[in-house]
């Protein structure tokens, strides 16, 4: 086992330090994430070193459409979660529990050969929530960095300023799931709050780790144009209009089985006022696109990166300036 790296002794429990949760854990009991356990007075990461789930993905599938467009990353999860969202699409990893860990131990050092002997980007740790397996992204990380190899988050952005102070600097890129723009939405469907998601949001930035947001759309619940247009103010107001946005499509799963899916009218209505509020470059997921998965230029409109799913199938963009001359934020 692993000793935990975020946490202190607080009468007779510990509290675990790496999420703004910030548990009191009573002797052998786990924090909210189920992988994170009191024993004998320390804190302990159950799940570091046992991985569920390890894939070689594009990086589009993260979704990254403007880091290193057209790479392939190795992608690590483990199990639990630090968010309770009824509507995980990933619930069947995010909810299970210590028992579900798998025996079979997977070093830093062997996931840093895989993928370096795969010729791959590097590595990203995604699936389930990676904050909750901090210690193993953050062992890794340094690893992949003296390797030569790149890192990527996959987040909820739910973590506090001390464990981004201690990870980031070690990623190079991430992809935020702000799940909605409302706190009673965080409260009452994530058992979480949105607040603690943009201070993340402003010190992961901070850090200089090249950022992409994901939102979810959810008919009924977060799809609201007036809500959707304060978050992009704010997104533009603080991470800029050049930070690329997700769109993605619900479909009905865990707790929320009734629930309709999102159609691509939902979506559309979305990205039609994320461009009219300045954004540059909004995309749509989990549904069938045409020019809302294309990377255009801002300023001339020439298609520069054109895509089918996550296969890119055209790319006009040699360096991160268009031939108009416009700076394209763009990693490659």
């Amino acid at each position: 086992m692993k000793e935990a790296r975020w946490w202190k002794k607080v009468e007779d429990a510990v509290q675990c330090e790496l999420c703004p949760h910030r548990c009191k854990i009573a002797h052998n009991r786990f924090g909210l994430c189920s992988v994170r356990q009191n024993i004998d007075g320390k804190l302990y990461a159950l799940a570091y070193g046992h991985p569920v789930a390890i894939h070689v993905d594009p990086i589009e599938k993260k979704p990254l459409y403007h880091y290193f467009p057209g790479s392939k990353i190795l992608s690590i999860g483990t199990i639990g979660c630090n968010l309770f969202c009824e509507f995980c699409q990933n619930w069947d990893i995010a909810r299970a529990t210590a028992d579900n860990v798998k025996n079979r131990l997977v070093e830093p050092e062997d996931i840093i050969e895989s993928a370096r002997s795969s010729g791959l980007l590097g590595i990203a740790f995604t699936y389930n929530e990676p904050t909750v397996f901090g210690e193993y992204v953050l062992d890794i990380a340094r690893l992949a960095h003296n390797a030569g190899l790149k890192t990527v988050m996959v987040s909820n952005g739910y973590i506090t300023p001390e464990a981004i102070g201690d990870i980031y600097p070690f990623i190079d890129a991430a992809n935020i799931d702000l799940k909605a723009f409302s706190q009673e939405f965080y409260r009452r469907y994530c058992k979480g709050d949105l607040q603690s998601v943009l201070d993340a949001l402003l010190e992961i930035k901070r850090h200089g780790t090249f950022l992409e947001l994901t939102t979810l759309i959810i008919p009924g619940l977060n799809d609201n144009a007036t809500e959707i247009e304060k978050m992009i103010d704010w997104i533009v107001k603080n991470l800029g209009v050049d930070i690329p946005l997700h769109f993605s499509a619900f479909h009905p799963s865990f707790k929320m089985m009734q629930r309709k899916r999102t159609s691509k009218t939902d979506l559309d209505c979305a990205r039609k006022i994320a461009i009219n509020s300045g954004l540059r470059y909004i995309y749509e997921g989990n549904v069938a696109t045409f020019e809302e998965n294309n990377t255009f230029c801002y300023s001339c409109g020439q298609l520069l990166i054109e895509r089918r799913g996550y296969t890119i199938v055209q790319k006009k963009l040699q360096s991160s300036v268009c031939s108009c001359g416009a700076k394209i934020a763009v990693v490659q």
